[in-house]
């Protein structure tokens, strides 16, 4: 039962990923009802055959304060796809200001960016435009469904309309 399954809030608000075998126990328990399921693929136990859950929507609302991503170097890794934001190489990442820190800037998701070794040391103390270097991308805060879709890999189209993606 491998595979992954959408948990809404009662609200119909992305909450989380959990196991199709999670999904199933949480439908069977009736804490969660099925939203959406893959067509022509089942759950079976001897005597059964359920529909495999894409999305589920809990029953009772859980009170979740907002979720904000953590700064973190790994993080800030994976907003930028593990790419360079100068140059796009994938090689010897370390994390960048793009305003040096020589010179007031802060460790914030707008101002930290991936950037490889060799254009980090071309950079220097220096702003980007200071280094005729661009960004390929402005920095800017990720938010938790773009972090669920990114956990995942590949969005399941049934997914959509519950991420904004649709």
């Amino acid at each position: 039962m491998t595979g992954h399954v959408l948990v809404l809030n009662q609200d119909y608000r992305a909450l989380t990923i959990c196991s199709v075998q999670r999904a199933t126990i949480l439908i069977l328990m009736e804490k969660a009802e099925l939203v959406n399921a893959e067509e022509g693929r089942y759950v079976r136990s001897p005597s059964q055959a359920y529909p495999w859950p894409s999305v589920v929507r809990l029953r009772a609302y859980v009170s979740i304060p907002y979720k904000r991503i953590t700064l973190t170097r790994k993080n800030v890794l994976r907003r930028d796809r593990h790419r360079c934001q100068y140059c796009g190489d994938r090689d010897r990442l370390t994390i960048d200001h793009v305003m040096p820190k020589s010179r007031g800037g802060r460790d914030t998701w707008e101002n930290l960016v991936t950037a490889c070794v060799p254009c980090n040391n071309r950079k220097g103390s220096r702003t980007p435009d200071e280094a005729r270097l661009t960004l390929r991308r402005k920095p800017f805060r990720p938010s938790y469904v773009m972090f669920i879709r990114d956990f995942v890999g590949t969005v399941d189209e049934g997914w959509k309309p519950y991420l904004f993606l649709a």
